[in-house]
């Protein structure tokens, strides 16, 4: 029988060599609640998961199936898999729908990419809306679904923004059944001994760091009933036996009394499990982390992205380098592993910035720190300052933004020399702070130190574009 709709994304596991080196694979929760919610609405809906199957399959199952109607899911690292796709599924007959974080920045982009339709912002009311009209035949009424954007004549077309759900609790869960499960929990427990399930408390982050992208959820936060989050848990547990999960929120800890709640009913049922989450560092009082640490947090990741107080303003990050200090402080204390993301050349970035960032981590002491070169992502606050300087060299439907360069910014090499005094410099910090009697250990990295420092000021005349 031939679904009302086919959804899939285009994450390929064992296509991409750097995630087969990671092997930490989470089901696909926005997929899976679109699908849950169309379903309660009476529509027939599979899901087909890419994460452990080929593109090669779904090829075979979009050349050789009936066709119907196809939504597929994207993001900037998905955006040349899912260009294929599109096009191979018009050819095919299929009708295409494509949302998810990245296409409504690039909606025309999309639609001469073979989309029919790009649903804006969040999914599920207005794919149930597009869904219905498809079935009835009433598609020359689309201008009135808000939250959808189309070409007639060639010309791109966008309706009224789509208010929010209000009340998330109204959703139903994710259809987990409709994806194995089981096999994200023992590719875990293969590859890092322990299996790992997800799931959210809430959607969207009310913050406005100018690099964050907000095009699914805006500038919100809306938090789900904590005693339903519970029972959420309590099901994945019982049901798939996990040895510990990841909270998929992007600020856990915004709300310090839906926290204590929840954390007292899990505590009232008996039920602890292992996690590891995201929060921010204004967000990590004593209170939160002894709350964390009953629920049996075992990492939390904290945004720091540069230990230069300037260049956090610039971000308006919101955040101060003392707090970061405390938070990761405060981790330690409990038991409870800290892990940083760093962020190099944020524009203004100068050499006293990369040496404050590398002072910072060298006197925080995370346990897990983690660095990327800033990359300008279309529609954030970050890509519109300095858009004028970008430059696209491969074309947009093979490549990503992460892929796009920056007119005058440092070189790659450089950042690489920036990586690697970074990594030298906490090493022996840490080394001295345990005191350590190691001297030829001590010797070594500090020859490291002095390598990476003289080929960083070397390379600085270097720039990528």
């Amino acid at each position: 029988m031939t679904p009302d709709l086919l959804l899939a994304h285009g994450y390929f596991l064992y296509e991409d060599p750097k995630e087969l080196q990671i092997m930490k694979p989470y089901a696909p929760l926005g997929i899976l609640y679109l699908c849950s919610h169309l379903q309660a609405k009476g529509f027939d809906v599979e899901v087909f998961d890419t994460t452990f199957s080929s593109k090669a399959a779904l090829i075979e199952r979009l050349q050789t199936g009936t066709p119907s109607t196809l939504g597929l899911y994207a993001n900037l690292m998905t955006r040349s898999n899912i260009v294929e796709l599109l096009r191979i599924a018009r050819e095919a007959g299929w009708r295409t729908i494509v949302g998810g974080p990245e296409p409504g920045a690039y909606a025309k982009e999309y639609l001469d990419a073979g989309a029919e339709f790009v649903v804006l912002g969040e999914g599920e009311l207005t794919l149930e809306e597009l869904m219905t009209a498809i079935r009835s035949g009433g598609l020359d009424q689309i201008g009135k679904i808000d939250g959808l954007a189309y070409l007639e004549n060639g010309e791109l077309r966008q309706t009224q923004p789509r208010a929010q759900i209000k009340c998330l609790d109204d959703q139903p869960w994710p259809a987990r059944k409709m994806v194995n499960i089981q096999k994200y929990v023992d590719t875990w427990r293969t590859h890092h001994g322990k299996g790992s399930v997800n799931f959210i408390t809430a959607r969207g982050c009310a913050y406005r760091c100018q690099w964050c992208s907000h095009q699914v959820y805006g500038n919100t936060h809306r938090r789900r009933d904590p005693l339903l989050v519970v029972d959420e848990v309590e099901w994945l547990l019982s049901e798939y036996q996990p040895d510990m999960v990841w909270v998929s929120d992007d600020v856990f800890t915004i709300n310090h009394t839906w926290l204590r709640t929840y954390a007292a009913e899990m505590k009232r049922r008996g039920l602890r499990i292992p996690f590891e989450c995201i929060s921010r560092a204004d967000r990590l009082n004593e209170e939160a982390m002894d709350l964390l640490a009953e629920l049996g947090c075992f990492r939390v990741w904290i945004g720091s992205e540069s230990g230069s107080q300037r260049i956090l303003d610039s971000m308006q990050r919101g955040v101060k380098l003392d707090q970061v200090q405390r938070a990761v402080e405060l981790s330690k204390t409990r038991g409870i592993e800290s892990g940083m993301f760093l962020m190099w050349g944020y524009e203004g970035e100068e050499l006293e910035d990369i040496e404050a960032t590398i002072k910072h981590v060298s006197r925080t002491q995370p346990d897990i720190f983690f660095t990327t070169v800033s990359y300008p992502i279309k529609g954030t606050p970050y890509y519109k300052k300095i858009q004028d300087d970008l430059i696209q060299l491969a074309p947009w439907g093979t490549s990503s933004d992460r892929e796009i360069k920056i007119r005058g910014r440092h070189s790659r090499r450089y950042y690489s020399f920036a990586d690697k005094l970074l990594r030298s410099e906490v090493a022996l910090a840490r080394m001295r702070e345990i005191n350590t009697s190691d001297e030829q250990e001590i010797g070594r990295l500090a020859e490291e130190v002095r390598n990476a420092r003289t080929g960083l000021i070397d390379a600085a005349a270097e720039v990528e574009a």
